[in-house]
C-alpha cells in the first residue's frame, strides 16, 4: 500500500452501479507529456474505444440488469494509446485540475453485495469522504453500481447477484443537461431551485470490492487534455426516461492515467460534472481497458462506484 496517499478513515461502527476487446492492428494515438507528469512515467500501451463522431446525436439503450449489454446506436473505433502510472503523482492530483484523485479509505462494509449494508454503511461513509475531500456544504449519495467482469457473480447459495459489466468505451457520466436534471429529480422543487443557483458537482467514487485489481482496470484522462468539443452528448434511453451522458471523440492530445493494482482500501474520486465554468475541470473521460500486463490467471475485476451530488 503506498504510504503517500491522503488517508480518510471511517468513523462508522455500522453493521456488517460495453464493448469487446479490440484487435492488435489499430490507429496510433500520440502520447503527450504535459503538466500532469513527465513522459518518463511507467506506462502500458493498449487500445481504447472511442466514439466516431458523425455529427448526429448517438444513443445508448439501457437494458435491465441481468438482461445483456446496452444497445448502442453509434459507431466506435479503437485507438492505441499510452496509459501512464499515476501513482507517483497521487499526492498532487486535484479534482479541480486533473478531474480525479486517489484517496485511501478504510471502509466498515463487510459485504458489498448486501444492498442494505451498502446503503446503511457505505453511503454515509462516502458522503463524509467526498465532503472532506471537496469542502462541500452537503453531499448526497444517490446511486451505486457494482461491476464484475463477465457480469456473472453468485452468492453462497448459488443465486445470481445484481451486477453490470465494466464499460469499455470512453465516456463521461453527466452533461450540462443531465447534471442539473439529477438535482431536480432528487430534491424537492424549493431546495433544487436554491441549490441550482449555486455551484454544485457530480463526483463518482470508484473502489475495488476485492484487490488488487489486475483485470479491466479503470483509465482516466487528465481533464485539461480533453477539449470541450471532444465530449459528445448522447441520449441514455431507459424504459421510463431519457437521460444524457457524454461519449468521447478521439484526439491525440488526450493524456491517460491509471492506478495499477488498486486495493480495496483505495478509492478513486472522479468529477463527472461541475456547474462552475471558471476554468476548473468540469468533465472527466474514463473507461475500463485491457491491460496487456494482466496475468492470464487474474481474477475478474469486481468494483463498486458511488455517485454523489456535491453542493457548495
Amino acid at each position: 500500500m503506498p504510504q503517500t496517499l491522503p488517508h480518510v478513515s471511517s468513523n462508522l461502527n455500522g453493521a456488517v452501479a460495453g464493448g469487446s476487446p479490440v484487435p492488435a492492428t489499430l490507429p496510433q494515438a500520440a502520447n503527450h507529456g504535459g503538466e500532469l507528469g513527465p513522459k518518463a512515467l511507467d506506462h502500458v500501451e493498449t487500445a481504447l474505444t472511442y466514439l466516431v463522431d458523425k455529427g448526429e446525436k448517438p444513443a445508448v439503450y439501457v437494458t435491465p440488469i441481468g438482461e445483456g449489454e446496452p444497445r448502442r446506436d453509434a459507431e466506435y473505433a479503437p485507438y492505441r494509446v499510452q496509459i501512464s502510472d499515476a501513482r507517483p503523482l497521487a499526492k498532487n492530483l486535484s479534482l479541480d485540475r486533473e478531474g480525479f484523485s486517489l484517496l485511501r479509505h478504510d471502509t466498515d462494509v463487510v459485504n458489498f453485495y448486501d444492498e442494505d449494508e451498502v446503503k446503511s454503511v457505505y453511503y454515509p461513509e462516502m458522503e463524509r469522504l467526498v465532503k472532506d475531500a471537496t469542502g462541500a456544504s452537503k453531499v448526497l449519495v444517490f446511486d451505486h453500481t457494482i461491476r464484475v467482469d463477465g457480469g456473472n457473480k453468485q452468492d453462497a447459495n448459488g443465486e445470481e447477484l445484481v451486477t453490470r459489466t465494466p464499460v469499455r468505451n470512453v465516456h463521461n457520466d453527466y452533461t450540462d443537461r443531465s447534471g442539473p436534471q439529477r438535482v431536480r429529480d432528487l430534491l424537492d422543487a424549493e431546495e433544487a431551485a436554491e441549490r441550482l443557483g449555486k455551484r454544485f458537482a457530480v463526483v463518482n467514487v470508484w473502489r475495488p470490492i476485492v484487490g488488487p485489481v489486475e483485470a479491466s482496470p479503470l483509465a482516466i484522462a487528465d481533464a485539461r487534455s480533453v477539449a470541450p468539443d471532444d465530449f459528445i452528448e448522447t441520449d441514455l434511453v431507459y424504459e421510463d426516461r431519457v437521460g444524457e451522458i457524454h461519449n468521447v471523440a478521439h484526439s491525440p492530445k488526450h493524456r491517460w492515467y491509471y492506478f495499477p493494482k488498486m486495493a480495496r482500501e483505495e478509492t478513486m474520486l472522479i468529477k463527472c460534472f461541475d456547474s462552475a465554468t471558471d476554468g476548473r475541470a468540469r468533465f472527466t473521460a474514463h473507461t475500463a481497458f485491457d491491460d496487456p500486463t494482466t496475468p492470464a490467471d487474474a481474477a475478474p475485476r469486481e468494483s463498486i462506484e458511488i455517485r454523489t451530488l456535491v453542493f457548495f
